[in-house]
């Protein structure tokens, strides 16, 4: 092996890995790999064409000398376990001032955890997440680094070189103290669990209730995303009804089995919002439904069990549009939700994060990224103290534009048998959001009433406690 120094290590060379350290190559910092599958490590070598940008090693020692210093070794292994183990073996090997980054979705309380251990022993360490699957670690993901500013700095001119690009703007950008990172990815992820519940809920209703073929699909989200729904998950939904079965005849779309899988963390966002006690009933019931789907044998025995109604007759067009109006207002809520959990775990965890510069980062390279990011920035740029995206004064118009095809389509899914969870989830939401008088006084009642809870006043300040069974 030559005397050559590396700009940048990464440790996994799956399909994530390799994409992401090629794509350093691309953009003129030299890039060496480690894995312990020296197939990967070969994989590599002959896609990065033998140059001298490009190397890789299943030897640990190998890859360390091969570093230049201070050393900057990526992690795109499994969250983990696996992250833990990695890092133990590369600490011997390491000097002081050396940088670690977890670009995995990692948990951010492991995040913290790691940071504290690895400054001990005079290790820099952040988490730093990536969005964009495979391809976007090809040509340009959104990454989201947070934790050691300093070590960021270091890495910051080969992030930005590689990140995607919106308007020649690089979609990457510090978000905040510790495990900021590795939270603002988990509740992106969160967003992208929601987003994708309602346009499969859309699609469901333009099938069963609209009768849509597969083509007239394909048109209508490929219209979509000409407009104002314009994003990532609704192209690809448009692509989606294209393709054909490469194993029978048909469509592939209508051959696979309807039942998702997930990783957690869409899971982690929705039980990471209990415990700081903001409502993102949109992600809640996204999750639920990927649990509901797995329960398939369950749903064939059930639907035979019950009658469903039939779905009253409704003209194409007129669906369709109510389909995109609702969709649209959907997507709002959605985001407001996820964005208001990072407003306030923000603050609880003391990360400094600036929700523009978040929205910023999202409008290229990631999962969720959309046409409607670009006013969402401009929101928070407004008012950076905003508390929730629907108290923005230019949000009112939009949602106050859709709300009602909301209304309407979620009744007649009622009506019609036709499960839309996501969607009348996040018409709760806004109804309950903007009701300035809710029933839960009758709640407070009843948990004194059972259990001396005691309840406050609308009339008098003070805590108040009735005894409500008389003698």
């Amino acid at each position: 092996m030559s005397d050559k120094k590396y700009d940048f290590g990464l440790v996994g060379l799956g399909v994530m890995g390799r994409n992401f350290i090629l794509n350093v190559a691309d953009n003129n910092f030299s890039a060496f790999g480690h894995d312990l599958d020296q197939e990967k490590v070969d994989a590599l070598i002959e896609e990065g064409g033998n140059t001298e940008k490009v190397n890789a090693s299943s030897d640990l020692k190998t890859f360390i000398d091969a570093l230049s210093t201070p050393r900057k070794i990526m992690l795109l292994v499994p969250a983990g376990k696996v992250v833990d183990i990695v890092i133990d073996s590369l600490i011997p090997h390491l000097d002081k001032g050396d940088i670690i980054v977890d670009g995995g979705n990692s948990f951010y309380t492991d995040t913290d955890r790691r940071d504290a251990y690895l400054e001990e022993k005079g290790i820099h360490f952040f988490g730093a997440g990536v969005s964009g699957g495979a391809k976007g670690a090809r040509k340009g993901p959104s990454i989201m680094p947070g934790g050691d500013a300093e070590a960021y700095k270091v890495v910051q001119p080969i992030f930005e070189a590689v990140s995607a690009k919106y308007k020649g703007e690089p979609c990457v950008a510090y978000m905040g103290k510790k495990s900021a990172g590795n939270y603002v990815k988990m509740v992106h992820n969160g967003i992208e669990y929601g987003l994708m519940q309602l346009t499969s809920e859309i699609y469901d209703l333009l099938k069963k209730a609209g009768g849509l073929t597969n083509s007239e699909l394909h048109n209508t989200y490929s219209e979509w995303n000409s407009g104002r729904l314009q994003s990532f998950l609704v192209e690809i939904t448009a692509d989606i009804f294209t393709e054909k079965d490469d194993k029978g005849d048909g469509d592939l779309i209508d051959k696979i089995l309807d039942k998702a899988k997930q990783k957690g963390t869409g899971k982690w966002t929705s039980q990471n919002a209990m415990d700081l006690g903001i409502p993102v009933p949109s992600i809640d019931i996204a999750v639920s439904m990927r649990e509901i789907s797995a329960l398939k044998d369950e749903r064939i025995l059930a639907d035979e069990l019950y009658n469903r109604p039939t779905p009253e007759a409704i003209d194409k067009a007129e669906l369709t549009k109510l389909a995109e109006e609702a969709l649209y207002f959907a997507f709002i809520i959605t985001y407001a939700q996820g964005l208001h959990q990072l407003t306030d775990a923000s603050k609880e965890y003391g990360y400094g994060c600036d929700l523009a510069v978040i929205a910023k980062i999202w409008r290229a390279g990631c999962i969720i990224r959309a046409a409607l990011l670009a006013d969402i920035t401009e929101a928070y740029n407004d008012n950076p103290e905003l508390k929730n995206l629907l108290l923005a004064p230019k949000f009112v118009e939009k949602v106050q534009s859709t709300v009602a095809s909301a209304r309407t389509l979620v009744s007649y899914a009622a009506k019609s048998g036709i499960p839309v969870p996501g969607l009348s989830n996040s018409l709760t939401y806004f109804d309950a959001y903007t009701s300035s008088r809710l029933p839960l006084n009758l709640i407070q009642a009843q948990r004194d009433y059972f259990g001396s809870h005691t309840y406050e006043r609308l009339d008098i300040e003070g805590i108040f406690h009735t005894e409500w069974e008389k003698e």
